[in-house]
C-alpha cells in the first residue's frame, strides 16, 4: 500500500516459517493433526496482531473418507491459518455459517528463504490433503518471487534481484515447487505468484524495474509450466488503487496470467465504498481490465480495516464480487479484517453471515423454454369423399377427418 493507505502488515512469512516447522515435525508423528486435518494442533499458531476469540474446536472423530462430489458451491473461503489449524478451522467456520462448504482453501509460503519457497517438507501437505478429499475444492497459494521478502530491502538491491531473476538465475527454485505441488497430487494449484507487486512491502515488489518484473515473472510461470503434470492457474494479485506505481504497468502480458485478482481492503479512512469503485486503478478498473484481456478476476485478500465495523462495505463488496463473477475470494479473517475470527465487527459479521449462510450449491438458472410445436391445422376431405365420424381426440392425432371414397367401385371397372 502507499503512504497514504499504507496499512498495519501481518508479517505472513515470519509465522509462516514457525508453521512450516512445527508442520515439518508433526508429519512425522503417527495420529497427528498434519496425517488427519481434521484435528485440531496441540500448539496453534495465530497470526501477528490481536489474538482471535477463540472457538471451541469440533470433535475431529476418525479421518472421512473422500466426500462424494455432490455438485459445485459457490467458490469463496477465508484465510483462518498457515497451517493446520487453519485447516481444522474451516470445518468451524462452516458450521458458523449454517452449513456452507468453503470450497477455497489459501495459505502462504513463506518468503525468508528459498527453501521454503520450493514447498518445504510438512508444509504443504495438510492443504493438499484437504484439497484432494473434493473433486470441486480449490487451493489457493501465495508464492513469494524472492527470498528475504519482508527484509526492507532497498531499491537498488530490489532491482539487482529482478534482473538476476529475468536471466533465469532462480528458475530452479521454482521448478522445485512445481515438482513439489505435482507429487502432492494438487497440480491444478492457483498460485497468486508475487502479490501486491505494485507496493512497497515486499522485495518482490514491481517499482525499481518494472520490465524486469515483469520478464522474471514470465521466466517463473514458463519454468513452473515446464514440469510434467502441471495444471496451474497464475493469478495476478496487486492491492487496490495506484500504490506506489500503476499496477497496469506490472502486467506481464495475457500469455503467463490466467486470473486477474485484486487485494481490496476497507481503507483510507473515510473513503466510501463508492469512491473505492470510482478511484484510479480501483475496483472499476480492475474488473474493466481484466474483461479486456479476456480473463476472470479474484480477490484473494478482502476485508474490513481502517473504517472499522463496516456493514455498508461488507455488503456491497460480496454484492460487487457476486455481480461481476469472481473466479473465488478469500476474506481475511483475523483482527481488524475478519467477522468470524475478530468480535470487533458485529455488524459485518451479521452482513457476512446472512449473505453466506446456508449456501450449499449454485444458484439455479432458469432453464430456456422450448418452442412447442404448432398443432397441425386440420384439412378439409377431398371432394367425392365421405368422412367418418370420429372422436376428436384421433382427429387431433390423425391431424383431420378419416374418409372414404364413394366413386372407388367405378374406377376399379
Amino acid at each position: 500500500m502507499s503512504p497514504k493507505q499504507s496499512r498495519v502488515r501481518i508479517r505472513r512469512p515470519a509465522v509462516a516459517v514457525a508453521a512450516a516447522a512445527l508442520s515439518a515435525v508433526l508429519a512425522a508423528v503417527p495420529g497427528h493433526a498434519a496425517d488427519d486435518p481434521s484435528a485440531p494442533p496441540s500448539a496453534p499458531a495465530v497470526p501477528t496482531g490481536r489474538q482471535p476469540s477463540e472457538r471451541p474446536a469440533p470433535d475431529p472423530g476418525p479421518s472421512p473418507a473422500p466426500d462424494p462430489d455432490p455438485g459445485p458451491d459457490p467458490a469463496f473461503g477465508a484465510y483462518l491459518d498457515y497451517g493446520p489449524r487453519g485447516v481444522a478451522r474451516m470445518a468451524e467456520l462452516s458450521r458458523w455459517l449454517g452449513g456452507t462448504r468453503l470450497r477455497v482453501g489459501h495459505t502462504y509460503l513463506p518468503g525468508d528463504r528459498w527453501s521454503n519457497i520450493e514447498g518445504a517438507p510438512g508444509f504443504l501437505d495438510v492443504w493438499a490433503d484437504w484439497r484432494t478429499r473434493r473433486a470441486d475444492r480449490m487451493l489457493v497459494l501465495n508464492v513469494p518471487m524472492l527470498e528475504r521478502n519482508e527484509e526492507g530491502l532497498d531499491d537498488d538491491e530490489v532491482r539487482a534481484l529482478l534482473r538476476r531473476g529475468a536471466a533465469g538465475d532462480f528458475d530452479h527454485h521454482f521448478r522445485a515447487l512445481a515438482e513439489r505441488l505435482v507429487a502432492l497430487k494438487v497440480p491444478d494449484t492457483v498460485l497468486v505468484l508475487g502479490w501486491e507487486m505494485n507496493g512497497i512491502t515486499y522485495t518482490h515488489r514491481c517499482g525499481p524495474d518494472p520490465e524486469a518484473w515483469k520478464a522474471y515473472w514470465n521466466r517463473i510461470v514458463t519454468a513452473m509450466r515446464s514440469v510434467p503434470g502441471q495444471e496451474f492457474r497464475f493469478d495476478f494479485t496487486p492491492s487496490r488503487g495506484r500504490d506506489a506505481v500503476p499496477w497496469t504497468a506490472c502486467y506481464p502480458g495475457d500469455d503467463t496470467v490466467d486470473i486477474i485478482g485484486m487485494d481490496a481492503y476497507d481503507q483510507p479512512r473515510g473513503m466510501p465504498f463508492e469512491e473505492q469503485v470510482a478511484e484510479p486503478y480501483g475496483l472499476r478498473a480492475h474488473v474493466e481490465f481484466a474483461q479486456a484481456h479476456g480473463k476472470p478476476v479474484s480477490y484473494p485478500e478482502w476485508g474490513l480495516f481502517r473504517n472499522g465495523d463496516n456493514a455498508v462495505y461488507m455488503r456491497r463488496m460480496l454484492a460487487w464480487m457476486e455481480e461481476h463473477g469472481a473466479l473465488y475470494n478469500t476474506l481475511t479473517d483475523y483482527c481488524p479484517h475478519g467477522v468470524w475470527s475478530c468480535d470487533d465487527n458485529p455488524r459485518a459479521a451479521e452482513v457476512y453471515r446472512s449473505v453466506l449462510s446456508g449456501r450449499t450449491e449454485e444458484p439455479q438458472r432458469p432453464q430456456p423454454q422450448r418452442p412447442q410445436p404448432p398443432a397441425p391445422t386440420p384439412q378439409r376431405p377431398p371432394a367425392g369423399c365421405s368422412p367418418f365420424e370420429l372422436d376428436e381426440w384421433v382427429e387431433h392425432w390423425l391431424g383431420g377427418k378419416l374418409c372414404m371414397r364413394l366413386d372407388w367401385w367405378s374406377r376399379t371397372r
